[in-house]
C-alpha cells in the first residue's frame, strides 16, 4: 500500500490537498458538511491506490518472438501476452517494452482492462539493420485507476534474445568440382543425376596416373579430371571467413566485411541445403560444425556476432583449417591479400581439397584517386595470380557485386580478371 501511495498522480495529490483544505476549513468554520466533503476527497485517492496496488501483484506476462532469428533488414514480430490472475478487473494498462537503440524506439501499447482471470495479447514489430544479439525487454506496465488518481509501474524481469543474422541470398544450383570426399556414408545426390562413374571424379593433380583420366568429365568440365578410387562418397565443405581488420575497408552495414559475412552465411546455408557436411573456420580460431540443424543455428548465431579482428593473420587461418584434414571443398571469403599471404594459402591444397577463393577487393569500397586506384588494382591482381599459381580457383569481388551472380563462376576455372593479370605480367616481362 505504501508503494501504491507513492504512485499517486498529480490529480491524486491535488485531491488529498483539497481534502486537507476542506478539513481545516471545517474546523475553523465548524461546518460538519465541509468535513464530510474533505473525507470523501481523501478516500478517493486512497481507494484508487488500494485498487491499483492490489492488481499490481497479480499479473503475469509472457513474450514470444517470431522468429527468434531474423535476417538483417527483415522484421520480427514480438507478441506480449498478459494474464490477470486476480479476481478484480484491471484498469486500462499502458505497456512499454525496453529495446536497444538498434531495434528502434520503445513501443508503447494500450491494453484494455482485463477481467478476472482473463488474458489478452498485443503485438508489435521490430527491425534491425545491424547484425547482433539484442535483448528484448523487460516489459514495463503502467497501471491506472479509472479516475487517473494513481499510476503504478511494474517492471517484469523476463528478457528474450533476438538474433539478427546476416542477410542470406539464395544461390543458383551449380555442380562444384571436387565436392566429394571419401570416408562417409553413401549419398545419392549428383550421382543420381550424372551417374555414379561420372560423379566419382576429381581434378587432375601432379603425380596422378594418366590411366585414371576420365575423358567424359574432362570434356564437360574443361579441365583434366581423373577417377577417384572406389570408396563411399560424402560431400564435405569448409567455409573460411577472413576476419582480419587489415583485409577490409568501409564502415557500418555497407562495409566490405559485412559483404563477406553475408556471403559466408549464404554459402553455408546453400551447401547445407545441398546435404554437405559443413565447417566454418575463421582466422581467430572459430571452428563450427554444421552437420545437423542445430549446428546450422550455431553457425548463424556465430556469424551474427562475428567482428573484425585486429590481430588475425593468414598463417593462423591456414593452421585452423588444417587442424582437421577434412578434404573436400574449401571456399574462402578473403579480404585484401598480399602475394606472400596468398602463397601461404597454398598449404590448404596439401590435404587434397579443391580450393575456391572469393577474393574481395575491399579498396573498391573507398573513393581513391586514379593513381591509388591503379596501384590497388595491381596489388589485387597480383594476389589473385598468386592464388591461381597455387591451385586455387579465384572469383574477384568488387563493390556492388552480387553473390548470386558470382556463384556460377565458382564451378568454373580461372576467371577473366585473373587471365588479364597473367597477360599483364607476360607483357611486362616482354617489355623488360
Amino acid at each position: 500500500m505504501r508503494e501504491a501511495l507513492r504512485g499517486l498522480t498529480t490529480r491524486g495529490k491535488l485531491f488529498l490537498a483539497a481534502a486537507a483544505g476542506a478539513a481545516l476549513a471545517a474546523f475553523v468554520l465548524a461546518e460538519k458538511d465541509l468535513l464530510r466533503v474533505g473525507i470523501l476527497l481523501a478516500c478517493l485517492p486512497l481507494l484508487a491506490a488500494a485498487y491499483v496496488g492490489r492488481a499490481r501483484y497479480k499479473l503475469s506476462c509472457t513474450r514470444s518472438l517470431e522468429p527468434h532469428r531474423a535476417q538483417v533488414g527483415a522484421s520480427a514480430r514480438v507478441i506480449l501476452r498478459l494474464h490477470n490472475l486476480s479476481r478484480l478487473p484491471t484498469a486500462t494498462m499502458l505497456l512499454e517494452d525496453r529495446l536497444p537503440y538498434a531495434l528502434g524506439s520503445r513501443p508503447r501499447l494500450v491494453l484494455e482492462k482485463l477481467g478476472s482471470h482473463q488474458a489478452s495479447s498485443v503485438a508489435y514489430s521490430v527491425r534491425a539493420d545491424v547484425r547482433g544479439r539484442y535483448d528484448v525487454g523487460p516489459l514495463i506496465v503502467r497501471l491506472t485507476d479509472p479516475f487517473g488518481l494513481c499510476e503504478l509501474i511494474r517492471s517484469f524481469t523476463t528478457v528474450d534474445k533476438l538474433t539478427v543474422i546476416p542477410q542470406i541470398h539464395p544461390l543458383p544450383m551449380v555442380r562444384l568440382v571436387g565436392e566429394y570426399a571419401g570416408t562417409g556414408d553413401s549419398r545419392a545426390r549428383s550421382v543420381a543425376v550424372h551417374g555414379e562413374d561420372d560423379a566419382a571424379t576429381r581434378e587432375y593433380r601432379n603425380g596422378d596416373d594418366l590411366r585414371r583420366v576420365h575423358w567424359r568429365s574432362t570434356a564437360r568440365v574443361g579441365e583434366l579430371m581423373v577417377r577417384r578410387e572406389e570408396q563411399p562418397w560424402e560431400s564435405r565443405a569448409t567455409v573460411v571467413l577472413d576476419t582480419r581488420g587489415a583485409g577490409h575497408r568501409g564502415e557500418g552495414p555497407t562495409a566490405s566485411f559485412e559483404w563477406a559475412v553475408s556471403a559466408a552465411a549464404s554459402i553455408a546455408v546453400h551447401l547445407r541445403q545441398g546435404g554437405y557436411k559443413l565447417r566454418l573456420v575463421t582466422d581467430v580460431g572459430a571452428d563450427i560444425d554444421a552437420t545437423e540443424i542445430a549446428g546450422e543455428g550455431a553457425l548463424l548465431d556465430h556469424l551474427a556476432e562475428v567482428k573484425l579482428s585486429p590481430r588475425g593473420d593468414v598463417a593462423s587461418m591456414v593452421d585452423h583449417v588444417r587442424h582437421r584434414t577434412d578434404g573436400g571443398l574449401v571456399i574462402g571469403v578473403f579480404g585484401l591479400l598480399t602475394a606472400t599471404e596468398a602463397d601461404l594459402l597454398a598449404r590448404l591444397r596439401t590435404s587434397g581439397a579443391t580450393c575456391v577463393a572469393l577474393l574481395i577487393d575491399s579498396t573498391t569500397w573507398l573513393n581513391l584517386p586514379p593513381p591509388g586506384r591503379e596501384e590497388a588494382s595491381h596489388r589485387h591482381e597480383a594476389a589473385a595470380l598468386a592464388l591461381l599459381r597455387n591451385g586455387w580457383r579465384v572469383v574477384g569481388v568488387a563493390h556492388g557485386a552480387r553473390l548470386a551472380a558470382l556463384w556460377p563462376q565458382v564451378a568454373r576455372g580461372s576467371q577473366g580478371f585473373a587471365y588479364r593479370a597473367a597477360m599483364a605480367e607476360t607483357v611486362a616481362r616482354g617489355v623488360r
